[in-house]
């Protein structure tokens, strides 16, 4: 059996660089990735450590909305009692509550790593606005957050109040603790969708007529990803992530259909199907079409 002899170069078939050359820049992109994933991963150590210290006023902060409910002082009267069932579930709560905090106080550092390395491949007028957008995303994030941590309460006196009279709710740690890290993710998540949308529109992905179009069927999703998402069953917790949504979504219509008001006048295609190609300018010949110069003397 012949073996096959890597061609050496001076001959023919000579190996061509091109290959090796086009892997060190995915190289100095994945070793950058690396090292902003170990950045992250030391801010997160760095607050879990907090998170455990601060445990107690951390799970006192996060438990208010059940503890501020009759409901939960049946078994021991006047304390806010939670039940515990396997050896390691504190400990795994402590972590878990850890984490949320770690995540949150992490935040702005592992946000500008992903904006720092998002960055490069974006255009000049989409690096400003990025800025901008990575500004506006916190405030958003946590004004989701917030509205959920202020209606957990109601949602959770709303399902507990199905119990039968002789009953008592012996809800665990870690059931309430995944029961209120879903519902602020949820919130805090949908309220950053309309973000999205004007961020599309600035650069160009999304106008705002394709928006206008389907407006009906995205305000119906909007219900239905509320009454989805949220992992309780109320409608109170669907009608409180809904409202906001539409009304977060009609802001983000309202300015993208201001800045293409303003922007500068192009030619118009909006009114083509998808399938169907733009009239070219009729004055122009194949020839006309060379944008570059080979003749020398002018």
């Amino acid at each position: 059996m012949a073996l096959l002899k890597w061609p050496k170069p001076g001959q023919n078939g000579s190996v061509s660089t091109d290959s090796a050359e086009g892997r060190m820049p995915l190289m100095e992109h994945l070793r950058e990735l690396r090292n902003r994933l170990v950045i992250v991963l030391l801010a997160m150590i760095v607050g879990i450590i907090v998170g455990f210290v601060f445990f107690d006023p951390i799970w006192t902060f996060i438990t208010e909305p059940y503890c501020s409910l009759p409901v939960s002082h049946l078994l021991r009267e006047g304390e806010c009692t939670f039940a515990i069932r396997g050896v390691f579930e504190a400990f795994f709560v402590n972590l878990k509550v850890a984490a949320m905090f770690a995540m949150v106080l992490s935040s702005p550092v592992w946000l500008y790593q992903i904006w720092a390395f998002v960055t490069p491949g974006l255009y000049r007028n989409e690096k400003r606005y990025s800025i901008s957008f990575l500004a506006l995303a916190i405030p958003l994030f946590l004004a989701g957050a917030a509205l959920a941590y202020f209606i957990m309460d109601t949602g959770l006196a709303i399902l507990l109040g199905f119990a039968p009279t002789n009953a008592i709710p012996l809800l665990e740690m870690d059931d309430y603790l995944s029961y209120a890290l879903v519902m602020l993710i949820i919130f805090g998540v949908s309220f950053e969708l309309p973000l999205l949308m004007v961020f599309l529109n600035v650069i160009g992905v999304l106008p705002r007529a394709t928006v206008a179009k389907h407006r009906r069927m995205v305000i119906f999703i909007m219900f239905l990803f509320a009454a989805l998402a949220t992992p309780s069953t109320d409608p109170f917790s669907m009608i409180a992530l809904a409202i906001p949504m539409v009304v977060l979504f009609a802001l983000a219509e309202g300015f993208m259909y201001l800045r293409e008001r303003r922007a500068p006048k192009g030619e118009d295609f909006s009114h083509l199907s998808d399938d169907e190609a733009s009239p070219l300018a009729e004055d122009l010949s194949p020839l006309d079409l060379n944008t570059t110069d080979t003749d020398p003397i002018k």
